[in-house]
């Protein structure tokens, strides 16, 4: 059975009005079923995770959260057995109360865990199993969390995290806060020698190339092949066309 897509993330205009009621960083979000003291069974909500509070919506786009939990003083993240198949269930356990959180697949647990832990913790936890452009974000968020902090320690009597009533243009006297990329995995299989992209409509295509060329044009240019790239790396780059030069010019170089 093919895994369920990860959710499109809310609008830019509700993000913006969110804006309105918390300056908070927005590290990740998606759907979790939610079960506090108060509550007999589960509720689903749209989650975000922005610093170290979770803000819970009924729907992605309404604007107004109805409830949220600060976890920065998590003691523990521990997992729970299910019955269910391909949803993720963990306890985290704070001073005052336990919270019961369940995914809607096993992959985005991996991604709550890792996101939870990170801002928590302030370091990215190893025991998670992640993609690669995963743990990249995961490292991204490491680093804005930890200036976010240091940052808000700087600023006396003042609360990055305090809650702001709504008021008109907000938005245009705050720094516009950057919407993070949004990594998104697809499969593709190879089959003969065709590839086949694993969508609701399986998609085949001769090669690699097509495939790439395929997800750009579908999506007018949104969705583009990940690419990692760091200026540190520039340094061994330059190196590597050097040596390959050299190379080149006397092939018996050892």
């Amino acid at each position: 059975m093919m895994a369920k897509k990860p959710p499109k993330p809310a609008p830019r205009r509700i993000f913006q009005e969110r804006l309105k009621i918390t300056a908070l960083p927005m590290y990740f979000e998606g759907f979790l079923s939610v079960k506090r003291a108060a509550y007999q069974e589960y509720k689903r909500y749209w989650t975000e995770l922005r610093g170290t509070t979770l803000f819970f919506y009924t729907d992605k786009k309404n604007t107004i959260y109805v409830d949220k939990l600060d976890i920065i003083d998590l003691t523990c993240l521990t997992d729970q057995n299910s019955t269910e198949k391909n949803c993720a269930k963990f306890t985290l356990v704070l001073p005052k109360e336990e919270v019961q959180l369940k995914t809607e697949n096993t992959e985005s647990g991996e991604e709550w865990r890792g996101f939870i832990l990170t801002v928590t913790e302030l370091s990215v936890p190893q025991h998670v199993s992640l993609l690669p452009g995963q743990v990249i974000r995961l490292h991204e968020v490491l680093e804005r969390e930890k200036k976010r902090r240091i940052e808000t320690q700087q600023v006396p009597n003042t609360s990055l995290e305090k809650e702001k009533e709504p008021i008109e243009d907000y938005v245009d006297v705050l720094n516009p806060m950057p919407v993070m990329p949004r990594i998104k995995h697809y499969k593709v299989m190879s089959i003969g020698k065709n590839y086949t992209i694993e969508l609701e409509k399986p998609v085949t295509l001769p090669n690699l190339f097509s495939v790439i060329d395929y997800f750009v044009k579908e999506t007018r240019g949104n969705l583009r092949p990940f690419i990692y790239s760091i200026e540190d790396k520039l340094g061994q780059e330059h190196n590597m066309e050097g040596i390959s030069e050299k190379l080149m010019k006397n092939p018996h170089t050892e």
